[in-house]
């Protein structure tokens, strides 16, 4: 058994060996989610051989056997996805390299190239802080820095922090001249930097004409102080006024207008014969 050991070497764990030819593609990385599949594996082959060891079998044909059966576990794991440049810490791209026992991720900065954003001064200026790699579902949080005095600069030393700037999106608005200068965002998962990109703000020109002119009236209308106030008096009209209007001669405003003649004429009927009777009746 020690000179089957010597010959093929257990893949991980105390004692790895060398790599045996068919372990050569999985010396090349599979997915780090495959590394418990390849130890079980692994495992269940070194008892085996262990068990045909204390029976004293033939070893002659158990190697050979074994050997096929690795071939197989290892041409059906999952390979590791390509890195995608040029920046970033990339989980989904950790690979486990079965020859060292030990994962590895990219070897690419954290820090991403920096991106040009031009505004005219008065608009809007957006910040996106996405990546082009999958990130983590979980405790992924994001923190906004700026880097004033039109500044182009990835040196952290020179940033400071945004108050309540949360979100992969960050919005600034009506942009000014004291805006130029270099944000940066930091991507986080559970305090870990996954990447940070930088975004540089350039604001050039005049505020637009609309906002231009919308500020002088602001100032006017905060400058007028009228010394006699006009009294806006609400329209009253009279009862020729409202007939006058040619809308107002429906069908159902002269029927109103009837009856309310009608009971006009009878009102004043009976107020006449109530002071007929008075009269009388003090004669």
């Amino acid at each position: 058994m020690e000179s089957a050991r010597r010959r093929w070497g257990p893949a991980c764990g105390p004692g790895a060996a060398e790599e045996t030819p068919f372990l050569r593609r999985g010396s090349r990385g599979s997915h780090y989610d495959e590394r418990s599949h390849l130890h079980d594996a692994f495992t269940q082959m070194t008892h085996g051989l262990q068990e045909l060891a204390a029976a004293q079998g033939s070893f002659e044909v158990a190697f050979p056997d074994a050997a096929e059966k690795m071939k197989t576990v290892i041409t059906q794991l999952k390979e590791a996805q390509a890195c995608i440049p040029p920046c970033g810490l990339q989980e989904f791209a950790r690979r486990f390299l079965c020859k060292g026992c030990y994962s590895r991720v990219c070897d690419l900065p954290l820090d991403c190239p920096v991106q040009d954003v031009t505004v005219t001064r008065g608009d809007q200026a957006m910040f996106s802080c996405i990546v082009n790699f999958k990130l983590p579902k979980e405790e992924i949080t994001y923190s906004w820095k700026f880097a004033r005095g039109g500044l182009r600069t990835q040196d952290l030393s020179y940033f400071r922090d945004v108050p309540r700037a949360e979100g992969y999106l960050a919005r600034i608005r009506p942009a000014q001249l004291t805006h130029r200068g270099t944000f940066s965002c930091e991507i986080k998962q559970d305090q870990r930097p996954l990447a940070r990109l930088y975004f540089f703000l350039n604001v050039t020109g005049p505020p637009p004409r609309a906002e231009t002119e919308l500020q002088a009236s602001f100032r006017e209308v905060l400058r007028w102080a009228p010394r006699d106030a006009e009294l806006i008096e609400p329209w009253r009209p009279s009862l020729g006024e409202l007939l006058a209007r040619p809308e107002a001669l429906t069908p159902s405003n002269l029927f109103l207008l009837a009856a309310l003649g009608a009971l006009a004429s009878v009102c004043a009927t009976l107020l006449v014969w109530m002071f007929f009777e008075w009269y009388c009746s003090g004669s």
